[in-house]
């Protein structure tokens, strides 16, 4: 894999959390204040900005980490939970290490830990 496509999607997974994370509470002002306050009003305001953008950013998110988990060779189960951690609140660090730990895994050679050591004498 390039390099290249591996930042990208570091990139990416970082700015989805983040305003995930920032919607989130934009959210809070919106809803646990009272209706007409000013906390209330900025929240609202914050809410659609910060929606749309995390909106657009995650449709990119998502072609950038299928390109990513395509080319790591990752099975679909787990390529999925990867596709979906941009819907979750600090979802994305934690599935960008997964795929960092991937990546080292399988330019280093080594076997990823959900695949098993494929031994001798297990293929006996």
């Amino acid at each position: 894999m390039k390099p290249g496509v591996l930042a990208f999607y570091r990139v990416m997974a970082y700015v989805t959390a983040v305003l995930l994370i920032l919607l989130c509470l934009a959210m809070v002002f919106k809803y646990l204040w009272p209706e007409g306050s000013s906390a209330q009003l900025l929240g609202d305001q914050w809410t659609t900005t910060i929606g749309i953008g995390h909106g657009y950013l995650y449709i990119v998110y998502l072609f950038v980490a299928l390109v990513t988990t395509v080319q790591l060779r990752i099975p679909y189960g787990r390529m999925l939970l990867v596709l979906l951690a941009g819907t979750i609140p600090f979802g994305a660090f934690f599935a960008e290490r997964k795929v960092v730990l991937w990546h080292r895994l399988r330019t280093s050679g080594e076997p990823l830990p959900f695949e098993g050591a494929a031994t001798p004498e297990a293929t006996s």
